[in-house]
């Protein structure tokens, strides 16, 4: 499997643009590799380091596997999406499941950390967490409140994870 290195500032937009649609967060603790889709994340530039920030939900799997092992991974579908992929893991809960397998997603070996990266959506980032922030909900204005939170009333974790290794996985 070839890889064509890429740097995090010059995908920034191509990131931006899939987020609307949703992208894959991966992680991983022990031998339980899970992913979720997310659409609320961003790239940036902090303490002089490229970085990705996502925010996870307290109660999810994913919040779980990223407190025992704090790095992830971004992974970006290049060529179109598989409804099957984005329907498993943007709505089980990979307690109950694996749903790399379920979605019928392919790993791909890191190059530097230990989450490994997604095959059919080629456009990754590795990322090393330097900083987590919880968000206390009760404190943002009452219609983000109203929007985010009222049916769901669980704060989201920041986390800042330092891009580490950007590339393309090419066939």
């Amino acid at each position: 499997m070839q890889r064509k290195k890429l740097e995090p500032a010059e995908c920034a937009n191509s990131i931006a643009q899939a987020l609307k649609k949703g992208v894959f967060l991966t992680t991983k603790a022990g031998d339980k590799v899970n992913s979720m889709v997310i659409g609320w994340g961003h790239t940036g530039r902090i303490w002089n380091r490229q970085v990705f920030v996502v925010y996870v939900r307290k109660s999810r799997f994913t919040r779980e596997l990223l407190d025992q092992n704090p790095e992830f991974t971004v992974n970006i579908p290049v060529n179109g999406y598989s409804r099957e992929a984005y329907a498993i893991c943007g709505s089980k809960s990979g307690r109950d499941m694996d749903k790399i397998h379920e979605a019928g997603l392919t790993l791909a070996d890191p190059e530097v950390i230990s989450v490994p990266a997604i095959k059919e959506f080629p456009l990754t980032l590795e990322c090393r967490v330097l900083y987590r922030q919880e968000q206390d909900a009760s404190r943002l204005p009452e219609e983000i409140q109203g929007q985010f939170y009222a049916a769901e009333p669980d704060d989201h974790i920041a986390y800042f994870g330092e891009i580490v290794s950007a590339y393309l996985i090419e066939e």
